[in-house]
């Protein structure tokens, strides 16, 4: 298995949820990790702040760096890039993990929520990769992981919620473009997707418990980027990846179990997930569509 050992991430929003999961994961192989992320202050609804998930990082063995970050600002990009590798040295890999959800309806969005979604999820992810390239280019196996779905353009994936997904495939629409972009220089840029809820705190402010308990727990997707993050660059690029699949086709993972949040509640399929792309054996999942 690879490691990151002595690797350099910058993830954005990874104060709590997926990206810190992923941090923690990366931590373990001794990573030094950069956590941008807008959270200073304790939220009793959304709980984690970049310096609790740095002290976290730091327990787990990785060095830690909390950047007081929102990443609709320029600025603040910049300076926490530049911070970055000042401290660090350079960037070896780039995670775009931030992210605004507001599943509502046209008429039932706000333009302020609009424009939330489209500044963190699309802009941001643009924003952040734009910045880190030129040190990106100088890693001898440079990644960026963008936590966004497959371009699966069925209305199905738009009709209720248009904002949102408009905002989220717009990260997906980054991979694409990028991937193609920076092949010459070895920059490998992919999206990775869950194919289930994942259990966190945003996901049960807006489903609610009862989705929780049909979820699996953030460290799937840990497991699943680390795999990502640890191929050579030049081999892994411009792909869409589901987590499970990727962990089964190419981790050799056959049981699932132990993602589970509650294995006596059936798992519900997350959003995004394209029809053609199948459960590994054994793996069964309920759709449910998005809102509910």
């Amino acid at each position: 298995m690879g490691t990151l050992k002595g690797k350099t991430l910058f993830i954005t929003g990874g104060s709590r949820g997926i990206g810190l999961a992923i941090a923690l994961r990366a931590a373990r192989d001794g990573a030094k990790i950069a956590i941008a992320a807008k959270t200073s202050d304790p939220n009793p609804k959304l709980p984690g702040t970049v310096f609790s998930a740095a002290a976290e990082i730091e327990a787990a063995g990785g060095q830690a760096l909390p950047i007081v970050c929102d990443i609709r600002f320029e600025d603040q990009v910049t300076a926490a890039v530049a911070k970055t590798v000042e401290t660090f040295g350079g960037i070896d890999i780039c995670i775009n993990n931030a992210s605004a959800l507001s599943p509502t309806g046209t008429e039932a969005t706000e333009m302020k929520r609009f424009d939330l979604m489209h500044a963190i999820n699309t802009r941001g992810t643009f924003l952040t990769t734009k910045t880190c390239i030129p040190h990106l280019r100088k890693s001898d196996n440079p990644h960026v992981l963008m936590l966004s779905p497959p371009l699966d353009m069925q209305p199905k994936w738009f009709s209720g919620h248009v904002a949102y997904s408009i905002a989220k495939y717009g990260m997906s629409l980054c991979v694409l473009g990028m991937a193609e972009e920076f092949r010459k220089d070895g920059i490998a840029v992919n999206a990775l997707w869950p194919r289930t809820a994942i259990a966190t705190a945003a996901v049960a402010n807006i489903l609610g418990d009862q989705l929780m308990a049909m979820s699996r727990t953030p460290e799937i997707m840990a497991d699943a980027a680390h795999l990502v993050l640890t191929q050579p660059a030049r081999d892994m690029t411009g792909q869409f990846l589901i987590d499970d699949t990727l962990l089964y086709e190419k981790g050799g993972i056959t049981d699932f179990e132990g993602y589970r949040v509650d294995a006596s509640r059936p798992l519900v399929q997350d959003f995004f997930v394209p029809d053609n792309v199948p459960p590994p054996p054994g793996v069964k999942v309920l759709a449910l569509p998005l809102g509910v």
